[in-house]
């Protein structure tokens, strides 16, 4: 007898592997977290294998769930594709969106992908930069909608969530104990002036070791111990970490994610995609923040 795969819980499975986490999915969703969780088990039981494993850090791909993941993703296409075939109305076009570098990886995936899901044939022209760069090219009309971080919402934006701002370095490294501090940002980098001021005010003398125009040459200095830089908490690569200054260095306070779009009338395409990045952003002030443990962040095209 032949069995049939649900589409809506393989739906729950593609954007809890997209995002990493339940409840981030279950808002993407307009799902309460148990009923995205149901979904999923009730697709490894179809499956009869585990598909997700949990981590302090959220959910991660098992084997069988990397398998099945390619294939879910493809079934899911399909059906969407079939039902914009047959209505043969699905919108056209282009959004100009920019976002800043340093919170492109952990999020903008997800967003493209549920974006794409609802308007397979509306393209996303991604911009990343610096906030200042990003509101110079909101202002002269080169972005359609853009994200910043910064202290207060500007004119005209909207706050999506506020984080902590942390000090990172190296795993296990010792670059935060020197003295002169050495530093690592970007030349326009909005949190090195930030830093600098914090470092003036408790008195602990800082040097600028590595100075850049790419935010990788600062990732590639923190993570060789160069240098320490500050980053939005959660938002550290892979290669760096939180440092474990247990007070050594000033607190950094927090920062805003905002929010603004172009005034262009009612546009339901963009509409979507300022609802799918108020989810997606919105939901990570409870999953972000992480202890600080005692002493002892160019251009692409991407077609949808």
């Amino acid at each position: 007898m032949a069995r049939n795969l649900d589409l809506t819980a393989l739906r729950a499975f593609t954007t809890v592997a997209a995002i990493g986490s339940v409840t981030r999915a279950a808002a993407l969703l307009h799902l309460t977290q148990s009923a995205v969780s149901m979904q999923v088990i009730r697709l490894e039981q179809m499956l009869d294998a585990r598909l997700l494993d949990r981590t302090a850090r959220g959910v991660r791909l098992t084997p069988d769930g990397e398998k099945a993941l390619a294939h879910a993703r493809r079934m899911l296409t399909l059906n969407d594709e079939l039902l914009d075939r047959m209505r043969d109305v699905a919108p056209e076009g282009e959004i100009r969106l920019g976002v800043p570098h340093d919170i492109v990886s952990r999020c903008i995936p997800a967003v493209l992908r549920a974006f794409a899901a609802d308007y397979p044939r509306v393209s996303i022209s991604l911009l990343s930069s610096v906030t200042t760069t990003l509101h110079q090219m909101f202002a002269e009309g080169r972005c359609d909608v853009i994200l910043t971080t910064e202290a207060a919402p500007p004119a005209g934006g909207t706050e999506l969530v506020r984080l902590p701002l942390v000090w990172v370095g190296a795993e296990q490294g010792t670059a935060w104990t020197r003295r002169p501090l050495p530093l690592a940002f970007e030349n326009a980098c909005v949190f090195r002036t930030r830093a600098q001021d914090a470092l003036d005010a408790a008195g602990i003398p800082w040097d600028v070791a590595i100075s850049a125009e790419s935010s990788r040459a600062v990732d590639a200095s923190v993570s060789a111990d160069l240098a320490c830089h500050v980053v939005i908490d959660g938002f550290d690569t892979p290669e760096t970490a939180p440092v474990p200054h247990g007070g050594a260095l000033p607190d950094m306070g927090d920062v805003g994610v905002m929010l603004l779009s172009a005034d262009t009338g009612r546009d339901p395409t963009r509409d979507r995609l300022l609802e799918i990045l108020r989810d997606v952003y919105g939901a990570l002030a409870p999953a972000t923040r992480r202890p600080l443990v005692a002493a002892s962040g160019g251009l692409a095209r991407i077609r949808s």
